[in-house]
């Protein structure tokens, strides 16, 4: 049954390190935190008559963990995986499982501006769109993204 921002708010997911923004790689990162992250996100979402879920773990287990129960009670994922991005199979595998759930994939940094390590994502095999080098700001072009998508019925247009 398709899910409205009203009745299923947006799961925001955060990977590793994330917890530590505004206090590391700042010239990276910029100076925003979490928190600022999480006001703006669901200011946007408010916006929409909607409301977000808004959660940051070190822990990969953890993460599959709510991708899970998103698939079941949210209207969408917003996800920035951090380094997960380049490594998790396990995450991709996840989101597989979340049949006509958008999914935004979120990167602060424009990841294909450094290391070539980072210029491949799993998730982007999955995520119905990708934003990124848009810093904090992008998390807030994935909540419009999300509630387009679910204004429109569908993912992936």
């Amino acid at each position: 049954m398709p899910r409205s921002l009203a009745n299923a708010p947006i799961m925001i997911l955060n990977g590793p390190n994330l917890n530590l923004l505004g206090q590391r790689q700042r010239d990276i990162y910029g100076s925003g935190t979490l928190a600022d992250i999480e006001a703006m996100c669901a200011e946007a979402a408010a916006a929409h008559g909607g409301s977000v879920d808004f959660r940051q773990s070190n822990h990969e287990g953890e993460l599959v963990d709510w991708i899970h129960e998103a698939r079941l009670h949210h209207s969408g994922i917003v996800i920035n995986p951090a380094a997960y991005s380049h490594t998790s199979v396990a995450i991709l595998d996840a989101l597989n499982t979340c049949d006509g759930l958008p999914v935004v994939e979120v990167h602060i940094s424009n990841i294909h501006r450094r290391e070539e390590f980072r210029h491949h994502s799993y998730v982007s095999l999955r995520a119905d769109g990708v934003i990124a080098g848009c810093g904090i700001q992008g998390y807030v072009f994935g909540v419009e993204r999300i509630a387009a998508l679910v204004g429109e019925g569908q993912a992936g247009t």
